[in-house]
């Protein structure tokens, strides 16, 4: 697929690196040369120095034959113009444009009417992040929750603690440790390396587990991974960038007690009258003496979402020090966060992993309308739809077992009629079947797909 990225913004550059790992022709056009010069360095991509919000860029760009424009410059304005060029001059399929301004973001009617700007899909990293924060802050204890048909499935990774019901228990068992509840592993990560389920499977302490259930049921199943968790109650932000102010107020919401600490003190001034209940806080999130003072040993969770991956660390490694139950941490550099894997840092937010499925799910093959990475990257889970007839489709009428799935790849769950279903091995699918999918090696992706497309000739 022929696809233009329009800035070398940090969310750019994050989907040009997936997205040549993936075979696609990429273009990234950017006013910086320079940092133009570097990418092309290290990435397989052409380059186009120039406004993208200029038809003549985009044209020596090859914007008219382009399958898809990608505009995550860091100018709401540049990415609304660049998309209604894109359809205007070169009648691009499909136009996706980064939002940051609750302006826009709150106004939907601007991109669903023929008079409004052309643009087929808004994604916003702050938001998708700070939703992404508000999951895993509700259930204590996962790693990563993410939601599939509508939210009527969910994926959880959760890290199996002592005390947990199914510890040292072959997976054949989960059904008698909850009776009524129909969940399945999809993996286990031990001491890095995947683990894939079979009913002799038994989970170990540290594992970290993926597993699939139906919304309602995820609780049930996390107590029987971890034992009985405290619910989350009082929660200290550090950062009142655009993230950590609208965390606040979705978590104040919700009826959590909120503190946030912004080192600006204007900016800390602007939020206390933004907000309802939040205390908002003037100082250093890394001061250890301002955490004590704040009884920081009483937070059940502690995130931190500054722009400085460096001060998120530190504040994060200190709040966990001086007795915060379980500490969060935003960061960007890649090489950051594989360091930080196995350190006191209970969770890694990773706004490149938490961003890229948003864009992933309109550049895969066959229907599939979500995708998510898991593992930082490693792996992926994807949620695919099943059209046609047994004579078009390569999964319509069969078994699961009888799907030629690569290795390493499950059905973790199927949505049909608004049902949650957790398949056996006869399982069959059905046309217009929701099928959530999980792949513990990304290089399968593009034969898991091609599964999902309708061939006419198919027999």
């Amino acid at each position: 697929m022929k696809i233009l990225i329009l800035g070398a913004s940090q969310v750019g550059v994050s989907i040009a690196e997936v997205l040549v790992g993936e075979e696609n022709d990429v273009t990234i056009i950017d006013v910086n040369s320079d940092v133009l010069q570097q990418l092309q360095n290290r990435l397989d991509i052409r380059t186009v120095t120039g406004s993208a919000a200029h038809p003549s860029v985009l044209r020596a760009a090859g914007a008219e034959d382009a399958s898809l424009i990608l505009a995550v410059t860091d100018n709401d304005q540049v990415n609304l113009v660049a998309c209604q060029i894109a359809e205007t001059f070169f009648s691009t399929p499909t136009k996706i444009a980064r939002l940051r301004s609750n302006e826009y973001l709150n106004n939907p009617e601007l991109f669903s009417s023929e008079s409004g700007f052309h643009v087929d899909v808004v994604i916003s990293p702050e938001k998708i992040v700070r939703d992404h924060i508000t999951r895993l802050i509700e259930f204590p204890g996962a790693l990563q929750v993410l939601d599939f048909a509508d939210g009527l499935v969910q994926l959880v990774g959760v890290k199996a603690v002592a005390g947990g019901a199914l510890i040292n228990c072959p997976l054949e068992e989960l059904k008698e440790h909850m009776p009524g509840i129909e969940t399945r592993v999809a993996a286990i990560y031990r001491d890095g390396e995947v683990i894939t389920p079979k009913s002799d499977t038994i989970i170990k302490e540290g594992d970290e587990v993926f597993f699939v259930a139906a919304r309602e049921h995820i609780r049930e199943v996390m107590k029987e991974m971890r034992g009985q968790s405290d619910k989350t109650k009082r929660v200290f932000i550090a950062g009142g960038g655009n993230i950590g102010l609208n965390l606040a107020r979705e978590l104040e919401r919700k009826g959590y007690s909120v503190k946030l600490i912004e080192f600006n003190t204007a900016r800390a001034e602007q939020i206390a009258k933004s907000v309802r209940s939040t205390i908002v806080l003037n100082g250093d999130a890394a001061d250890a003496n301002l955490l004590l003072q704040e009884n920081i040993e009483a937070a059940d969770v502690f995130c931190a979402v500054t722009e400085k991956d460096e001060i998120n660390i530190l504040s994060a490694n200190l709040a966990k020090q001086l007795g915060a139950k379980r500490v969060m941490a935003l960061v960007n550099k890649p090489a950051y966060v594989e360091h930080l894997e196995h350190r006191d840092i209970n969770v890694i937010i990773s706004p490149r992993v938490a961003t890229i499925g948003s864009v992933l799910a309109h550049i895969r093959r066959g229907d599939v309308v979500a995708v998510h990475s898991l593992r930082r990257g490693r792996a992926e889970a994807i949620e695919a739809i099943a059209h046609g007839d047994a004579k078009s489709s390569k999964v319509i009428g069969r078994g699961v077992r009888e799907i030629p799935f690569p290795e390493g790849t499950g059905v973790g769950a199927i949505v049909r009629d608004q049902q949650v279903i957790i398949p056996n091995v006869d399982t069959i699918i059905e046309p217009e079947d929701h099928v959530i999918i999980f792949m513990d090696n990304k290089s399968c992706i593009a034969d898991v797909e091609a599964l999902f497309q309708v061939a006419v000739t198919f027999i």
